[in-house]
């Protein structure tokens, strides 16, 4: 009997024939990495400053990291949430630690915690409104939010691009102007249980809550009762410098929504709810099969312990000023083609006054990994351990690309 001819067939190819065809990739495969750097299967190395859209905050393969994966996986990998396990307890205490007195719901992704936020919303205003439900449901959010695209979060992301074809949504959802605290206050009724927004918003061109406006939304909670929710998926675990983006504010928040950069590229999310809401949530009112394995909080654990022992935040913090001035200068330099430069630490938007996916494309060509954002705007994620000298090339390059479009 003649043995079977093996065909090889390319990752370009095998995607063509059996993977959805929901995204619109970058003609590259990408194969390897390490730090702050990425190989194609060609052999070409590109300076990643997308971090998987702010996923991988320690970049590719730190070896404190890997060593804490290869040991968890050895050892035990998934209990379900029927049994206790000591990392979800510590990473629970060590979350807890940063963001105040208050109780950790792990699940996988930041859609599930924004989710989570959604429901948390509802079963305070069930509270709100003696246990009667249905009558205080409503959540104020910002026009052009990004919440995630499972129902909930999709309800509350008022983006056509995101909603058409899933008509009908879920109701009680409305919309203010970010920075705009007269729009949010307008919309309160006495059917109103939360205001939900991010502290910067990522996917819609990176666009920051102003301090006024965060300290305003949570004085207008305090005074109906309403929930104040901070979306940190993006934005949070020590982007901006800080480990949550709205303590550059001092504002309070009665629940955070994480994930992204907790897991530094392993699949986790998680809610930090404080103590006046914390136990809202009451056995088989929310759960979760794989949220908060001990694989996934053993990559959590070890994000943090480089965080703290690498001393990234200060590393953002002074790296980043710099950084946000030569990409200013460019501002000043290309006014055709640079509009404006916005962002936190290593959090930048670049706002082009035409289509950015020519200059994507472009960095590409020069080694240089970015992702485009709402509004024209080109967004910029480095690792949060970056080096001055990598930051100085990403500048570089988008020189260069400004230079051959001028």
């Amino acid at each position: 009997m003649s043995t079977p001819s093996i065909v090889r067939t390319s990752t370009a190819d095998l995607y063509d024939a059996h993977v959805m065809k929901n995204y619109a990739r970058a003609a590259i495969t990408l194969v390897r990495g390490q730090g702050t750097q990425v190989w194609d299967d060609a052999g070409n190395c590109y300076l990643d400053f997308t971090s998987g859209i702010a996923v991988s905050a320690l970049g590719h393969c730190h070896p404190h990291w890997v060593a804490a994966i290869q040991r968890q996986a050895g050892e035990l990998i998934h209990t379900s949430n029927l049994f206790r396990h000591p990392n979800q307890a510590e990473l629970a205490r060590r979350l807890v630690g940063y963001a105040g007195p208050g109780r950790v719901f792990f699940c996988n992704s930041g859609a599930e915690a924004d989710e989570a936020l959604i429901k948390l919303a509802r079963l305070h205003g069930v509270k709100k409104a003696g246990g009667e439900e249905a009558k205080c449901y409503k959540i104020i959010c910002a026009k052009n939010a990004f919440h995630g695209r499972m129902f909930g979060g999709m309800s509350a992301t008022p983006q056509e691009k995101i909603q058409k074809g899933f008509r009908p949504l879920v109701p009680g959802f409305s919309f203010g102007e970010l920075n705009n605290l007269q729009s949010f206050a307008d919309l309160i009724d006495n059917a109103t249980a939360a205001i939900f927004v991010e502290s910067i918003q990522g996917e819609s061109g990176v666009n920051p809550c102003t301090p006024e406006f965060l300290l305003g939304l949570r004085q207008l909670c305090d005074r109906h009762n309403l929930l104040l929710l901070l979306d940190e998926v993006q934005c949070g675990l020590g982007r901006t410098g800080k480990f949550y983006a709205f303590e550059h504010t001092g504002v309070r928040a009665d629940a955070i929504a994480m994930a992204k950069g907790l897991g530094g590229g392993f699949p986790i999310g998680a809610i930090w709810v404080g103590e006046g809401s914390a136990e809202l949530f009451q056995p088989g009112s929310h759960g979760t099969t794989f949220g908060g394995t001990p694989l996934a909080c053993a990559a959590g654990l070890a994000v943090l312990d480089v965080i703290e022992q690498e001393q990234l935040l200060a590393h953002v913090t002074k790296a980043s000023g710099p950084w946000m001035g030569a990409l200013g200068q460019l501002a000043k330099d290309f006014p055709a083609q640079v509009a404006a430069v916005r962002g936190r630490g290593f959090l930048v938007g670049v706002q082009l006054t035409t289509d950015v996916a020519p200059y994507v494309a472009a960095f590409r060509e020069r080694g240089l990994l970015a992702t485009p954002s709402g509004g024209n705007v080109i967004r910029l994620l480095p690792p949060l351990n970056t080096t001055a000298a990598d930051l100085a090339r990403s500048v570089e390059i988008f020189r260069d690309v400004l230079v051959a479009k001028a």
